[in-house]
């Protein structure tokens, strides 16, 4: 039998974390709306459920009126979306919405979740940063919390993040000179597995598979521990949706936010040449179908919004980690009103 979380019992132990989560989202839209956002609502069912190469996606089939099926999916972002409404105009969105992500189940993972995404046309990827930093004292004071907690690992909501490259990050953890490894064509996988130490490198591992693997084992857990970090200016090869950085084209504009060694947010200068863009695409999906035997299709009409869309910066943000952290919840299901039965 799966958690039956729908037991009065068991409700009343979750219901405390379930009114948080209530009031941190009531003070983030207060925020938005103060912040000048219009609130949007992309539909979920999308011609391509995105372009990354370890995204994977609920596939179904739109039956239309002749009787005649096509294959649709369940987003994984709204993102696609809310670029074509850049381009048709708007200048600051937000979406509160339900994404799908299959493959991807545990204490921090649901494959149905909230993300918060927003968008600000003509704006540099900096203030994102700040954005996320006000986030994060919102949520607590919703909560009534003095700090985030996962497990036993806090951090101090109201203290000015720590600004970090991803390079910086592998030489302090990992003592891996990251960007010796880089230029602005690729990346040189042998460059990188020489320099790994306590890690597995298989004959076979790509440089992103080995990046990856140092990453999360060696990386991700010191980050955000007592005081939130920006890791920013990822390798350009991992930042397929991001312009590359203006004083060194091996790395992008793009960043993640950390608390308590959790990903939070993921944010990116977003990458407007639509010729670029669909390069890398093929790429990731060449890299999917090597790996996992499928590739998805390039949304047509999302490529030519991207070439009359503003600049632009933009951010996801997993709501309910944030939840999560904010009440101190164990687990991802403990914050979602009705958590997908165990798969």
């Amino acid at each position: 039998m799966t958690d039956a979380w729908w037991l009065p019992e068991r409700h009343r132990d979750r219901r405390p974390a379930l009114m948080a989560r209530v009031r941190i989202q009531g003070a983030v839209r207060a925020w938005l709306a103060a912040e000048g956002f219009l609130e949007v609502d992309p539909p979920g069912l999308q011609i391509s459920p995105g372009n990354e190469a370890h995204l994977h996606a609920f596939q179904t089939v739109a039956i239309g009126n002749d009787g005649v099926g096509q294959v649709r999916y369940l987003h994984t972002s709204p993102e696609f979306a809310m670029k074509k409404l850049l381009a048709a105009g708007e200048k600051r969105i937000a979406c509160f919405g339900h994404v799908w992500r299959n493959r991807e189940r545990g204490a921090l993972h649901s494959p149905e979740f909230t993300m918060l995404e927003w968008y600000r046309v003509d704006e540099d990827y900096n203030v994102l940063m700040d954005d996320v930093a006000a986030l994060l004292g919102i949520a607590a004071r919703a909560a009534g919390a003095a700090v985030l907690r996962y497990r036993d690992r806090e951090c101090d909501p109201f203290a000015q993040p720590e600004r970090l490259s991803v390079a910086q990050a592998f030489r302090r953890y990992a003592g891996i000179d990251l960007l010796r490894t880089l230029d602005r064509n690729g990346a040189d996988r042998d460059a990188l597995a020489d320099q790994v130490q306590g890690i597995r490198v298989a004959a076979d591992d790509t440089w992103s598979d080995i990046f990856s693997r140092v990453l999360s084992a060696q990386i991700e857990p010191n980050l955000g521990i007592g005081k939130p970090v920006v890791l920013d200016r990822y390798p350009a090869v991992e930042a397929a949706l991001a312009r590359r950085c203006p004083d060194d084209p091996r790395v992008a504009e793009r960043f993640e936010v950390y608390a308590c060694g959790v990903e939070l947010a993921n944010g990116f200068g977003e990458l407007t040449d639509a010729e670029e863009q669909r390069r890398r695409f093929v790429a990731e999906m060449d890299e999917k179908q090597r790996i996992y035997g499928e590739r998805y299709p390039l949304d047509d009409d999302f490529l030519a919004a991207l070439a009359i869309m503003p600049p632009a910066s933009g951010i996801a943000l997993g709501f309910d980690r944030l939840v999560m952290l904010a009440t101190g919840a164990a687990r991802i299901d403990d914050v979602i009103w009705a958590p997908v039965t165990s798969c």
